[in-house]
């Protein structure tokens, strides 16, 4: 089921060696703690040294705690989620990945804007059971700064893998980050998760019907713990960085008796932080938020319900109820700590103008079948007698559906005629919302996830800039793009 305990060590020693440690001067709560489940803990951090970063990811099952006992589920390390990955703007990041899993697999890098071909991030190559590969990402120089991630992309097990655990957070930082304001903040990171908890690999196993509607899981947690308890201290600081690794569940943040304000969306920072009272994330989305708790007491970080709507199979949608994913105990009272003036220049945020553009339309039909991206076609989907489709086709890896120049900026309007909403990524190159169906209001920052609503479209940006190469667009409901509601860009 994966290498032994000393086996374990010996890779997982060898990564720290080579890695480094936290960056000094920062302080991140809860590292390696050995707290009791109910307190809040954080990844092991790996952080680049002399421009580089070298780690070892071993793959396998593990049962690990989540709070109340024990559960299966997918590691990196033995860990879900897996350890943090601190780089900066011109570093060389290499991932050595072994798979222990008893199933194939691979890796994405989840919004850096790093080469799609050859040994970076290329996510047509597979890593067989019992097998390495080294993955090499150069990291631009004039990289944003923000909060990635990675986590596997074999297509048709995507779900599944993402599901059981399988993700880790990227911090790219740079001279924003010495903000005096961000330097004296407490930095913690969020991987917000929904498992189901068992004992074996049948958790991962879900029906058609799931699939269908994107699987959810019975418990909500944070970090790999259910409801853990934050401590902070009045007239300090928080800087919360918060990615949604779940395959299907979307959270609307909020913090009980405070407003937050967001500094960074998912592929970079905003120009000057925005006060919202919650915050949508959809699947696959980040966000970067601050909060200046100043009152001694205990709020609740919680999830409002959110309708992601469905496919007339009644609502059971976790989505959809409010949850409590945390507790944040407050000591003392002091005045609020002030928030930074400015943090990405408004440059680096102008948009250039369209030079050309085009709709995509994310549907679900009836009937046809979709590629599996490997071999032939599957009909996972033709058993409910629907399709999950991008411009009326499923997937198939043998076909490019854009080609396109190197240097265009394209406007791309995302259509959902589907009675649900559908996050669409796109791999490599960030993108800008211009415009919304709904009407609600913009932010502009960079992301490369947006949530198109059901029956709505989003139009964005997207500058096909610096980098070349062939990879894909979907929607980050990890089974819909499972069963074929996904797409090929070739950038020449």
């Amino acid at each position: 089921m994966g290498p032994t305990r000393r086996e374990f060590l010996r890779i997982a020693g060898g990564a720290l060696v080579v890695s480094g440690v936290a960056s000094v001067g920062r302080r991140f709560e809860g590292l390696g703690s050995a707290e009791p489940a109910a307190r809040f803990t954080q990844p092991e951090v790996l952080t680049s040294a002399n421009g580089r970063l070298d780690v070892e990811l071993v793959v396998a099952p593990a049962k690990v705690p989540f709070g109340p006992g024990t559960r299966f589920a997918y590691t990196y390390n033995g860990t879900t989620p897996g350890p943090t990955l601190r780089v900066r703007p011109g570093d060389v990041l290499s991932i050595t990945l072994e798979n222990r899993l008893g199933e194939t697999t691979n890796l994405h890098t989840h919004g850096l804007h790093v080469s799609p071909s050859g040994v970076a991030d290329n996510i047509f190559v597979s890593v067989p059971d019992h097998d390495r590969r080294t993955y090499t990402y150069e990291i631009p120089a004039d990289h944003r700064s923000g909060t990635f991630w990675y986590h596997p992309h074999r297509h048709g097990t995507v779900a599944r893998q993402v599901f059981g655990g399988l993700a880790g957070v990227i911090v790219v930082e740079d001279t924003i980050d010495a903000a005096p304001e961000l330097v004296g903040a407490t930095e913690r990171l969020l991987v917000l998760s929904d498992p189901v908890i068992g004992s074996s690999s049948a958790v991962l196993d879900v029906s058609m019907m799931q699939e269908m509607q994107g699987r959810e899981g019975d418990r909500v947690l944070v970090n790999g713990v259910a409801q853990p308890t934050i401590s902070v201290q009045a007239g300090t600081l928080e800087h919360w960085r918060v990615l949604n690794a779940s395959s299907s569940r979307y959270y609307r943040l909020a913090l009980k008796g405070h407003s937050l304000h967001m500094i960074g969306t998912d592929s970079g920072r905003l120009a000057t932080p925005v006060a919202v009272t919650d915050v949508l994330l959809a699947p696959g989305e980040r966000v970067e938020l601050l909060a200046a708790p100043s009152k001694a007491g205990s709020y609740a970080l919680r999830s409002l319900p959110y309708d992601r709507g469905g496919m007339g199979m009644g609502s059971s949608s976790g989505s959809s109820r409010r949850t409590t994913l945390a507790r944040v105990v407050v000591n003392g009272d002091a005045p609020a700590a002030g928030m930074p003036p400015s943090l990405a220049a408004p440059t680096s945020l102008a948009l250039p103008d369209a030079t050309s553009r085009r709709e995509l339309v994310l549907a679900m039909g009836m009937g046809g079948s979709m590629g599996d991206g490997n071999s032939g076609t599957s009909n996972r989907a033709q058993g409910m007698g629907r399709t999950f489709t991008i411009d009326g086709e499923s997937f198939d890896a043998s076909r490019t559906d854009i080609v396109t120049a190197l240097g265009r900026v394209e406007d791309w309007t995302l259509t959902n005629t589907s009675p649900m909403d559908h996050p669409f990524h796109l791999h490599v190159w960030p993108f800008q919302i211009v415009a919304r169906s709904d009407g609600k209001a913009i932010t502009p920052g960079w992301k490369d996830t947006v949530n198109v609503p059901a029956g709505g479209s989003v139009t964005v940006r997207i500058p096909l800039t610096e980098i070349s190469g062939r990879t894909v667009y979907h929607c980050h409901i990890l089974d819909h793009e499972d069963l074929g509601m996904m797409g090929i860009i070739d950038v020449r």
